[in-house]
C-alpha cells in the first residue's frame, strides 16, 4: 500500500519480502533480514495461509520470536485448509490478528498525526474493500 510508504517510510523501506521458497524462514535472505533488525516481534501475512504463512510463522515462533499472523490478508483455497492452518499456528503460539487490529496497535493514539493518517487508511482503504 503506497499510503503506508508515505506514513511509515522507514517501516515500509525495511519490510521483508519473501523470495519464493515455500517456507520463507528457510530463505537465508529472509531470515538474515529478520535477525539483522534484532527484534523479537514479527508481523506476518502471506498470499496463501496454508503455504506462505503457516510455515514461516511456526518456524519463527519455534526459534523464540513473537509472531502475529494477519489473517484477513491471507487466505486458503478451502475452508478446511484455512482452519487447519489457524489451529497449527495457534498451537505453536502464533497470535492471530486482523488488519484493523494491527493498524490500531501501530497507531497507539488516533489523535497523533500518524494515528489520524492510519485511521484514514483503515476507513478509506481497508474497510471498504473487505466490507
Amino acid at each position: 500500500m503506497p499510503e503506508l510508504q508515505a506514513i511509515l517510510p522507514e517501516a515500509f523501506q525495511t519490510r521483508i519480502r519473501r523470495a519464493g521458497i515455500v517456507n520463507a524462514w528457510d530463505d537465508p535472505g529472509f531470515k538474515k533480514a529478520v535477525i539483522r533488525h534484532d527484534r523479537k516481534n514479527i508481523i506476518m501475512a502471506g498470499v496463501i495461509t496454508n503455504v506462505c504463512l503457516v510455515y514461516p510463522a511456526i518456524s519463527a515462533r519455534q526459534e523464540g520470536y513473537n509472531v502475529q499472523a494477519v489473517m484477513d490478508v491471507s487466505g486458503s483455497p478451502f475452508d478446511i485448509s484455512e482452519e487447519m492452518s489457524r489451529r497449527r499456528m495457534e498451537r505453536e503460539g502464533v497470535v492471530l490478528t486482523t488488519t484493523n487490529t494491527l493498524i490500531a496497535k501501530l497507531a497507539q493514539d488516533w489523535s497523533r498525526p500518524q494515528g489520524g493518517q492510519l485511521l484514514r487508511i483503515l476507513f478509506q482503504d481497508v474497510l471498504p474493500k473487505i466490507g
